[in-house]
């Protein structure tokens, strides 16, 4: 389990810019939002990607950095940053099954051909959204089984606000006897 105020586990992947991702040298002024997303197959993630890369530019005003990454390989991560069309998104794809269970992201396996006419692949993560500080701590997660009910990117962009005004520690640190 990722615990707040400690570093994360490594994260380097390519990205279809072609300069490699790397979360420990990403340089955010202030953290790094990590989206790990299904995949093309999944009709909610296109939608919910195409509001993170609406955002994205406010994000970036708050000095936070976004990169969304699936297990998909880059001919379908092209096909999702196309579907989404926000080039100021990067796209980081070809996410190790291993890395994404180290993040503590539950993994799924095919169900066949999704609503909307595309095959799953034989195994993917589900989603998992992650800020982390400039000096590779968590501040914030949310992981889910399901491609349902995420957190909402305009809220997170508001709260950074307060977060930073008020140097807002990382909540849910605690790992001691209850």
């Amino acid at each position: 389990m990722l615990v707040p105020r400690q570093p994360v586990p490594g994260l380097t992947l390519e990205t279809l810019s072609g300069t490699p991702f790397d979360l420990s040298k990403d340089a955010a002024e202030f953290a790094t939002l990590v989206v790990f997303y299904r995949g093309l197959h999944c009709p909610i993630c296109a939608t919910y990607l195409k509001e993170l890369g609406r955002l994205t530019p406010d994000f970036a005003e708050k000095g936070v950095k976004t990169v969304a990454i699936s297990s998909d390989d880059k001919d379908r991560a092209q096909l999702m940053a196309d579907k989404v069309g926000y080039s100021d998104l990067r796209f980081g794809y070809g996410l190790p099954l291993s890395v994404a269970r180290s993040w503590g992201l539950f993994i799924s396996t095919s169900r066949g051909t999704t609503s909307i006419g595309i095959e799953e692949p034989a195994l993917f993560s589900e989603p998992g959204v992650f800020l982390v500080k400039a000096d590779g701590t968590l501040y914030f997660s949310a992981v889910q089984t399901m491609p349902f009910v995420r957190p909402h990117f305009q809220e997170m962009v508001g709260a950074l606000d307060f977060v930073q005004k008020n140097d807002y520690p990382a909540r849910g640190e605690y790992t001691g006897a209850v």
